[in-house]
């Protein structure tokens, strides 16, 4: 946390500039908050937060050249008090687990901005974490549930392509009983009706995305 006496500095990383002239328009009319700079993808966030090492980063979580999670992780690993939060368009309790793990300590959705982002940045620069209620109860409503292996997520993605049993064991060189099988089961870890219904959970979790 800053001294009392000085703002709070911010870092936004955003591969959009519209959404980034947005914030510095919300920040500006705050006495105890300024941007102090900006970066578009995740290799210029790492060199802008070693530059400027500002109280509270916004990340958002799809960029090119390295996206938000690789970014936070980099980041935490050489500076642990690092306070990000993730900027991002998605929801899905698979998403911000990841972002946890990396070492986010909030998340932010851009529909929000308006309502949630100054809180948001007074609360990480005073050492809180900032989880949106909807956010926290769809990540505790799957806590336990037993996660899709690697295998099991690529073989779903190749389902979201519109891919049958046996297109996707000649891509992955398996034999399409055992591609039958991982459908099966990840069908059943999802509780889904059928592989329709998979993808469309899996989507909405943030398991995968069709990017």
């Amino acid at each position: 946390m800053p001294p009392a006496h000085l703002p709070i500095r911010v870092l936004v990383v955003d591969d959009h500039p519209l959404l980034i002239e947005g914030i510095a328009a919300v920040i500006a009319g705050q006495p105890d908050i300024e941007l102090v700079g900006e970066a578009s993808n995740g290799i210029e966030a790492i060199d802008s937060y070693r530059r400027l090492q500002p109280d509270v980063t916004l990340m958002d979580l799809q960029m090119p050249e390295l996206d938000g999670i690789a970014a936070i992780r980099a980041i935490r690993d050489e500076f642990p008090a690092a306070r990000i939060a993730i900027l991002t368009t998605y929801q899905g309790d698979v998403r911000v687990l990841h972002a946890i793990q990396a070492g986010a300590t909030g998340y932010l959705l851009k529909s929000t901005l308006r309502k949630s982002l100054i809180d948001t940045i007074r609360a990480l620069a005073m050492g809180k974490t900032h989880f949106p209620a909807e956010i926290a109860s769809d990540l505790a409503s799957h806590l336990g549930a037993e996660p899709l292996s690697r295998r099991e997520v690529e073989v779903l993605r190749w389902i979201a392509q519109g891919d049958s049993n046996k297109a996707i064991a000649r891509r992955l060189g398996l034999t399409e009983e055992t591609i039958k099988a991982h459908v099966k089961n990840l069908i059943a870890k999802l509780s889904a009706g059928n592989r329709t219904h998979a993808v469309a959970i899996a989507l909405r979790r943030g398991i995968i995305d069709m990017a």
